[in-house]
């Protein structure tokens, strides 16, 4: 296992870290914690010490599954971290509400890299107003959390407002070959690091899309001078960039620990050569090439009068059809557009076909027929 620094926190950390997210799971859709451990335990027992979880994952299981992992001397080597429920926080008090109570399920009296969970302007903005900044001063100084950070899902201006508004220890963006410009991106990365923050990454593989084997994308990483699975080469392009600290992978089975475990041993800054990255950059045009609906994602068309998240709904089906991976981008289409934050669905059927969209459009997009093929295609 290779190990890099941030410049605010002492430990060494593992290049890979164990993303609690999707743990292997019974029929009923509880986790097989047995299974679970027993992954937590080798990715640790090789060299894995960085764990990730959070207060929603599996319904609030993740973190009860984690600490029980743990017990048996595991939380003592490793750095834990969890992340603020950013959407369930109404008032300051919420704040100590929340972070106690993990810390009793995680079976600790401390959380090494203590996250702001899931950034937007919205959250960021309620937040703020309540004190969420001296609340992480707080809970540093009494011992409850040693390092703050956190995860983010906006724009690169409201990160880079994010990062200058107080003496982070790190920020956690989604990152991969396909999202060079999405969300943060390189140029937030790039921002941040140069501030001092490490940088831990997810989505490395966008939740396991680009380890699928997609015809006409195979072929073109077979052709490579080496050999490397579809998940290799995107982990290794990841750990390529020397500004990130850790890649979080969210492992779903055991041949997956073992697997990315073993990856990481090659996982060096700048190890890429310029004809594998050539070969990255012919993989993202046939990529693109698939794009099914041409929707920039300039959000001039929102807000929609009716609640239709206009530019994510494209996305989602474009991710279907470029990955082709319609059951599991269906699973993301029901969670991140029916109302997991806020209670109010935002699916394409929620279209009312005022036209008002089709007016705001620069690129002159007939939306309301996209958000039809969209609403047939994942049936809401």
């Amino acid at each position: 296992m290779l190990y890099r620094k941030m410049k605010k926190a002492d430990p060494e950390l593992s290049i890979l870290g164990f993303g609690a997210m999707r743990l292997p799971v019974f029929p009923d859709g509880h986790v097989d914690e047995p299974e679970a451990t027993r992954m937590i335990r080798y990715a640790i027992d090789h060299g894995v010490n960085y764990v990730d979880t959070a207060y929603p994952y599996h319904n609030g299981e993740s973190e009860t599954v984690v600490g029980k992992a743990l017990e048996g001397g595991y939380r003592e080597r490793v750095n834990l971290a969890t992340k603020l429920p950013s959407w369930l926080i109404k008032s300051r008090g919420d704040m100590d509400r929340y972070l106690d109570e993990q810390l009793k399920k995680l079976q600790t009296d401390r959380i090494d890299f203590y996250l702001v969970h899931g950034l937007i302007g919205p959250f960021w903005e309620t937040l703020s107003s309540l004190g969420v900044l001296e609340f992480l001063d707080d809970a540093i100084a009494d011992g409850r959390i040693r390092y703050a950070g956190f995860s983010f899902h906006d724009t690169t201006r409201l990160f880079k407002e994010i990062v200058k508004a107080y003496d982070w220890t790190f920020a956690q963006i989604q990152y991969n070959f396909m999202d060079e410009d999405y969300q943060a991106g390189t140029k937030g990365l790039r921002y941040a690091a140069k501030k001092g923050l490490g940088m831990v990454v997810m989505e490395p593989i966008r939740g396991g899309l680009l380890a699928k084997d997609v015809p006409g994308i195979t072929e073109l990483w077979q052709k490579a001078s080496t050999q490397h699975t579809p998940a290799e080469w995107a982990l290794r392009w990841v750990w390529n960039h020397p500004e990130v600290t850790v890649v979080l992978s969210g492992m779903s089975t055991f041949d997956q620990v073992v697997q990315n475990v073993a990856c990481a041993e090659n996982g060096l800054p700048g190890s890429l050569d310029r004809k594998e990255l050539a070969v990255f950059e012919k993989v993202r045009k046939e990529f693109r090439k698939r794009i099914a609906i041409p929707c920039t994602g300039c959000k001039y068309c929102s807000p929609c009068p009716h609640g239709v998240s206009i530019p994510e709904c494209f996305e989602l089906y474009n991710q279907a059809y470029m990955y082709d991976a319609k059951e599991s981008v269906q699973q993301r289409y029901t969670m991140f557009l029916g109302g997991f934050f806020d209670g109010v669905p935002a699916y394409a059927s929620c279209c009312e076909d005022c036209g008002e969209c089709e007016e705001k459009c620069p690129q002159g997009l007939p939306i309301r027929e996209n958000l039809r093929k969209v609403s047939e295609f994942f049936g809401r």
